[in-house]
């Protein structure tokens, strides 16, 4: 029977069959979405992205997040690493970027600014720590928040990613948030501004927009959108980019669980609570509190 299948597969192998599903996906990309450029060799590395993302967390939180990349370097070292993967990335991203105005030649100063804000990124992870770990009775000690919570994690990979989305740098930032979204369950875009003291709870399925505002010492629970209410068309019918898509968080509010805000108008006034299940499309005052009444 063995001997029949290898036999059988051998044959197809040699078949004109293969050619045929060759030659046809090499038509489809080329005549209809011309998605691979001439050459392969600079496209952006999820795996390389995923090792950058690594790299900073192991030199701000050395005890906590260990890489083998870089495990057993010294600080120096580390750092060394980190920008030769940043150049070779942030080159691959340009050189891959046939909409870009920048060139790759530009990889090795962006690389120096993103290394040289990795200590005000570690400062504010130190306040998201202090306010989840203030904030949730069950956090038995700061370090079991850095060690274990998934909020905390997705919150440091998105200030990792912001970094690399506010220098417009194509695709590094999305490569990373997504990674985080994979891991946690927790989908925050690179381009959104979140300031300082977040405190993420339990935190799956939360969605944060690009364009979402959101202040100081703010709460959000599981499951919460800060959303588009809905996209500007063109003449053409296609969404218009670049557009205010989601809403404005103030400081001090509380979200709770599976709560939806939808809108670029949309603001939530300083100290506003909004409770579990409740649609909101309209802007809230602060100090308001809106709940979902259930009878």
């Amino acid at each position: 029977m063995r001997q029949v299948l290898i036999f059988n597969w051998v044959r197809f192998m040699q078949s004109e069959k293969i050619k045929r599903i060759i030659d046809e996906l090499a038509d489809i990309d080329a005549a209809r979405y011309n998605y691979f450029h001439e050459s392969q060799e600079r496209i952006p590395s999820r795996k390389e992205a995923i090792a950058i993302i690594k790299t900073i967390q192991h030199l701000m939180f050395p005890a906590y997040f260990h890489f083998d990349g870089v495990s057993g370097y010294s600080d120096g070292l580390i750092i060394e690493n980190l920008f030769s993967r940043l150049c070779s990335e942030i080159g691959a991203a340009y050189s891959f970027c046939s909409s870009c105005d920048q060139t790759s030649d530009i990889a090795d100063g962006l690389a120096e600014q993103i290394i040289l804000e990795i200590p005000k990124i570690k400062a504010a992870l130190i306040k998201d720590v202090q306010a989840i770990y203030e904030g949730d009775p069950a956090a038995r000690a700061a370090e079991e928040v850095i060690l274990s919570y998934p909020g905390f994690y997705a919150i440091s990979i998105y200030r990792i990613a912001h970094e690399f989305y506010v220098r417009k740098i194509p695709y590094i930032a999305r490569l990373m948030t997504e990674y985080a979204h994979e891991k946690t369950g927790i989908d925050i875009h690179a381009g959104a501004t979140i300031g300082e003291y977040f405190f993420i709870d339990h935190g799956t399925g939360i969605v944060i927009g690009e364009t979402t505002t959101i202040g100081d010492h703010v709460k959000i629970y599981q499951g919460v959108t800060l959303g588009a209410k809905s996209f500007e068309l063109d003449e053409q019918g296609n969404p218009i980019k670049g557009t205010k898509r989601h809403p404005d968080i103030g400081n001090n509010c509380v979200i709770y669980a599976n709560a939806t805000i939808l809108g670029g108008k949309t603001k939530i006034g300083d100290g506003a609570v909004i409770g579990g299940n409740v649609w909101i499309t309209r802007s809230v005052d602060p100090g308001e509190v809106v709940y979902y009444n259930a009878k």
